[in-house]
């Protein structure tokens, strides 16, 4: 949804690379580069001028003209303001002191509310919780034999005593789930409201007598974050109407320009709380302002990241496969723990929202784009082709035994012969990174060598000594200075070169970037 603002305001940043200072004029033609990007985007005029202001002062202020490199403490600057527009800090549930909490969900028919009830549901079973979904949309065709079926796939519990099609009271409704809720023993009650095409004194007088009968804990206004615009005019009108708590963005994978996102917590002073960016109902978690920032500057959102794989991954299957690449070679590694391996990370997810998470991948988000998801799956199904034994030692894979496992998978036998050889290359590569002695690395903890090349080193360190002749001497220190000097030049504390510089990848890494 971002990708036009992030494009913007990356070639932006580039232009200010490689400057040791930044004039006046240099700060405004980034201001107004930044102004036209954030306007193109779809984000209020308001939230522009304040957001605008904020950055020119900062930027002109000492804390980017004593700053050693401009450029990027303008970029931090920038971030530290996005961050701000989107909240601030992470805004956590309320939950009542003496069960049950109740959720209501409100907003316009089509923002995703039957959706997200069942995502919200989801989500907060994985956390320990007993949620109950209430079907009180008795006005939409369909709308309770939906929020049925949404409710089974996530696997919570529903309340759906009317058939609804414009049959049943919902307030009633509403207000019976927390009877029964009490006596199921479910701690969350999440109601689902009726929403009209438009904002109607009708719709603003139901949510707000179902309100007034459950006096929910939370109300989150559900905004669909493809309209553009008009999802601010509509929180505005139904925070003035009826009020609400927080905001839930669904959409968030759609090619709108996202520019209510940026919008509609500074205009309406409510917190996003919740982000849904895809249709399974995994595609839901709550909303970081500081992840969702760096995102949209290219800069990564490895947290989410890392917090996806702690789902998928235990610590005794990670433990189990480190200590298999730690063995002589990586032998003990086989195709059955690389189809394992490569199963967990389907179930974080698509590939390529994972790699999107990385930083700086908005420079190639075309080839991203373009992956080709079910290589995955070509791939299991070669391994899955092979007999056990087959998996166990892959070098016992001759001519006729390619051709056997092409026929049964659907693919070539150069595609058979292919998988087995990338995977020899990369259960050596990741045995030389589990035992810690990645040659062309150095600097880098665990990738500069293993503990038998670092005794080497050493004894040779030891065996070096100053000459005795001072003219030789002399030019033993000079030599020395001028290692010092080029190593402070082109390096950093890494041993990787600087920002600018050529940068040449080991040949084991090579190999998988052609």
């Amino acid at each position: 949804m971002f990708d036009t603002l992030s494009d913007r305001l990356s070639a932006t940043f580039k232009n200010l690379r490689g400057k040791g200072r930044l004039s006046e004029a240099d700060i405004d033609a980034t201001a107004r580069e930044i102004r036209i990007a954030l306007l193109e985007a779809d984000v209020a005029l308001p939230v522009v001028r304040a957001f605008i202001k904020n950055v020119k002062e900062r930027a002109l202020g000492a804390e980017v003209s004593r700053a050693l490199n401009p450029a990027q403490q303008v970029l931090k600057i920038v971030n530290e303001e996005l961050v701000t527009i989107l909240g601030g800090e992470t805004r956590r549930l309320r939950f009542a002191k003496q069960p049950p909490t109740v959720i209501m969900l409100a907003g316009l028919q089509g923002a995703g509310k039957t959706t997200l009830a069942g995502k919200l549901g989801k989500w907060l079973q994985e956390q320990g919780h007993s949620p109950l979904l209430v079907a009180a949309d008795l006005q939409r065709p369909n709308a309770v034999n939906q929020l049925s079926v949404v409710a089974e796939r996530a696997g919570v519990a529903v309340y759906a005593p009317e058939p609804g099609n414009g049959v049943g009271d919902p307030v009633k409704v509403a207000k019976d789930s927390i009877d029964f809720a009490k006596s199921k023993v479910h701690d969350i009650v999440i109601v689902d409201t009726a929403g009209r095409l438009g904002i109607d004194a009708e719709m603003m007088q139901q949510a707000a007598d179902i309100r007034d009968a459950v006096s929910p804990d939370e109300i989150l206004f559900v905004v669909d974050a493809m309209i553009g615009q008009d999802a601010v005019n509509t929180a505005e009108a139904f925070r003035d109407g009826v009020g609400f708590d927080g905001v839930v963005l669904s959409k968030l994978d759609g090619d709108a320009r996202g520019g209510a996102a940026l919008s509609i917590r500074q205009i309406t002073g409510k917190p996003i709380m919740f982000a849904s960016n895809g249709e399974k109902l995994d595609d839901f978690d709550a909303f970081h302002p500081d992840r969702m920032a760096s995102r949209i500057l290219d800069m990564g959102d490895l947290l989410t990241l890392i917090e996806q794989a702690e789902k998928t991954f235990s610590q005794e299957e990670a433990a189990k496969m480190a200590s298999k690449l730690a063995s002589k070679k990586g032998q003990d590694f086989t195709l059955d723990d690389f189809l394992s391996q490569m199963e967990q990370v389907r179930k974080m997810g698509s590939i390529s929202k994972l790699l999107g998470m990385l930083p700086g991948m908005g420079q190639i988000k075309d080839q991203i784009a373009n992956l080709d998801e079910r290589d995955v799956d070509r791939t299991a199904a070669i391994i899955k082709s092979m007999t056990p034994a087959e998996r166990q030692d892959p070098t016992i894979i001759n001519g006729s035994r390619r051709a056997r496992i092409a026929r049964g998978s659907g693919v070539e036998v150069s595609a058979v012969k292919s998988l087995v050889e990338r995977f020899f290359e990369a259960r050596k590569m990741m045995s030389r990174m589990a035992q810690g002695g990645m040659p062309g690395m150095p600097g880098i903890p665990g990738m500069g060598g293993g503990p038998g090349r670092q005794k080497k080193q050493q004894k040779k360190a030891k065996g070096k000594q100053r000459s005795g002749n001072p003219m030789k001497r002399k030019q033993q220190e000079l030599e020395a200075a001028q290692r010092r000097e080029a190593a402070a030049q082109g390096g950093n504390a890494f041993g990787l070169p600087q920002q600018g510089q050529d940068f040449e990848l080991p040949d084991e890494f090579k190999k998988f970037m052609g």
